[in-house]
């Protein structure tokens, strides 16, 4: 990446060990490294099957970090960097386990391993990680966070902007110890066509009040909370003994933070209290926060960004209620063909998925800036995506043009922390702009993908390849199936008269790491599909109605790239995609 990780380039394998980690082992659980040296990383070896470690960063006798780490037992599946910053740096290192299990401490692999260095590998040696998708440089990422557009000339809350050429900015959940969840922070990338993403500092860090869950920023064009005109302020929820909600706001477009001092704002005794999604609503001139309570969504208000009202409860008996309800949104989209708006209210459930596991789902009503009425019947549940890897969904607040942008976290909670990934896991899915559309009495989002993606085509090419994107023209009910020389393949089937599409990932390359893995997805198409949009990457395949009127996305992990592809009931055109 560029910038922030240009020093970051070489082998940690390969880096020059400035001297052997020599622990002080102080019981059978307990150990201290003195890191003396000024060098600015140490390197950390992490083995995934092993129990977490507790480490604590001091220095002049202070804490000045808290992480935890899979330092490795037995062996090192790969590094981690933890930035020291300053020399006369103490790790104080809690392990967990029985010693009749992990060994004696002293003969632990990792104070073999523990390297101090300059510099850190974020060289790609993932086969399966994404070419065209946006993924952590390393680490573990899941919740897409804060994303927002600022463009070049930035003006009012009324939506109307300046010329084009901004800079779109997603904020994630991040583990930067290690590729498995632990350590929320928010990660930071920025693009300037929502395709290339350029990785950045991290964003908002650990704190007092907890690790740093999910949350939603939004640009305060006429500077409500006193921070200055166009200040990016970050919503988000303080994970520590309980969960409340935390605000930063930025001066320099969301590249540093400053937290606010009367921190949390906003607390409940309810456990699952998290992930504030923000905007403002023009017709009460009054900033709106949705936040996951539990099995519901509770609506605030507020005029200054600080001090919050809450207006109203959604989600009694609405809706599917498996899981507990996290990371919602709330907006207003136009209805194809009939010059009318809705609101819809997106809210991500896991478990209760459609196909088991975390899925989006959304409602459809109105809302009048204190409380939001569903119009279809409470027993009505409506899917944003039918595949098995899709949660998350959050949009992108002051995107021009009064589009409605989302991304998806590409994985599912059943299996996230497994799929047959190191150096990194999960990737985001690709843009997709929504609208509504109308099949009988009932009113649907419409998802397509974002008009971005065009100009992401190559020239047509016959050979399919791990990167492209496969348009399939209907002629009725179809037959598609990717494949390669090891015979894993994936089967796709639209059924014309059932008005169903289907994706059958059993056969589709390595689904041995999780017994839910495995599975055939199946959508309604709200009507005939005429064209297919596929979208392949490495490990991947997103498929939408040309039209908008069915999405599913699913993860695959084949032994080597489908170079096959075979269509029965249509034609393919392939387009090469590239970065």
């Amino acid at each position: 990446m560029k910038k922030f990780f240009l020093t970051l380039m070489l082998v940690a394998a390969c880096c020059v060990a400035k001297a052997q980690m020599v622990p002080c082992i102080l019981s059978d659980r307990h150990a201290m490294v003195r890191l003396g040296e000024a060098e600015r990383y140490v390197l950390l070896p992490v083995e995934e099957k092993a129990e977490i470690a507790n480490i604590k960063v001091l220095r002049n006798n202070h804490t000045v970090e808290t992480l935890n780490v899979r330092l490795a037992v037995d062996k090192v599946d790969y590094f981690v960097p933890l930035e020291i910053a300053q020399p006369s740096t103490l790790l104080d290192i809690h392990f967990n386990g029985d010693r009749r299990t992990k060994g004696a401490l002293k003969e632990l692999a990792c104070w073999k391993e523990m390297k101090l260095s300059n510099t850190f590998d974020t060289q790609n040696r993932e086969r399966f990680r994404p070419l065209y998708h946006h993924t952590p440089v390393y680490g573990w990422m899941n919740d897409p966070n804060g994303m927002f557009y600022m463009p070049s000339s930035p003006t009012g809350n009324d939506g109307q902007e300046g010329p084009a050429g901004g800079v779109w900015h997603l904020y994630y959940q991040w583990n930067p110890y290690g590729s498995m969840w632990e350590n929320m922070t928010w990660g930071h990338s920025t693009s300037t066509d929502l395709i290339h993403w350029e990785a950045q500092p991290t964003a908002i860090k650990a704190d007092a009040l907890g690790t740093i869950f999910s949350g939603s920023c939004v640009v305060d064009h006429e500077n409500t909370a006193g921070f200055g005109k166009d200040a990016v302020v970050a919503f988000y929820t303080s994970a520590g003994e309980s969960q409340t909600q935390s605000m930063a706001h930025s001066t320099d477009g969301g590249r540093t933070f400053t937290k606010y001092e009367g921190n949390p704002v906003i607390t409940s005794n309810v456990p699952d209290f998290r992930d504030p999604k923000v905007f403002w609503h023009k017709d009460t001139k009054r900033w709106i926060m949705m936040l996951a309570v539990g099995q519901e969504m509770q609506i605030y208000s507020s005029a200054d960004l600080k001090q919050w009202t809450m207006e109203s409860r959604f989600g009694q008996e609405y809706g599917c209620h498996g899981g507990v309800w996290e990371c919602p949104d709330l907006f207003e989209l136009p209805v194809r063909g009939t010059g009318q708006k809705k609101w819809v209210l997106v809210c991500n459930i896991n478990p209760g998925g459609i196909f088991g596991g975390s899925a989006t789902q959304y409602f459809v009503g109105q809302f009048d800036g204190h409380k939001f009425t569903c119009e279809s019947k409470p027993e009505v549940t409506k899917w944003m995506d039918y595949g098995k890897d899709h949660y998350a969904t959050v949009s992108f607040d002051n995107a021009p043009e009064g589009r409605r942008v989302v991304l998806a976290w590409m994985s599912n909670w059943q299996y996230a922390n497994e799929v047959p990934t190191k150096q990194f896991r999960s990737a985001n899915s690709i843009p997709r702009d929504l609208d509504l559309f109308t099949d009988g009495t009932e009113t649907y989002c419409g998802v397509v993908p974002s008009e971005e993606m065009l100009s992401m085509r190559g020239k047509q090419q016959k050979q399919l390849t791990e990167a492209c994107e496969v348009v399939v023209n209907l002629k009725g009910s179809a037959d598609i199936t990717l494949a390669n020389a090891k015979g894993e393949q994936v089967t796709m089937r639209y059924d014309a008269q059932k008005q169903t599409f289907s994706m059958d990932r059993t056969k589709s390359g390595d689904v041995s790491f999780s017994e839910n893995f495995a599975c055939t997805t199946t959508a309604p198409t709200h009507g005939q599909l005429k064209q297919l949009r596929l979208f392949i990457d490495r490990c991947s395949i997103e498929a939408f109605d040309a039209d908008g009127r069915m999405a599913m996305t699913n993860l695959v992990f084949p032994s080597e790239p489908y170079n096959q592809i075979k269509v029965k009931g249509g034609k393919a055109t392939i387009y090469p995609i590239g970065r």
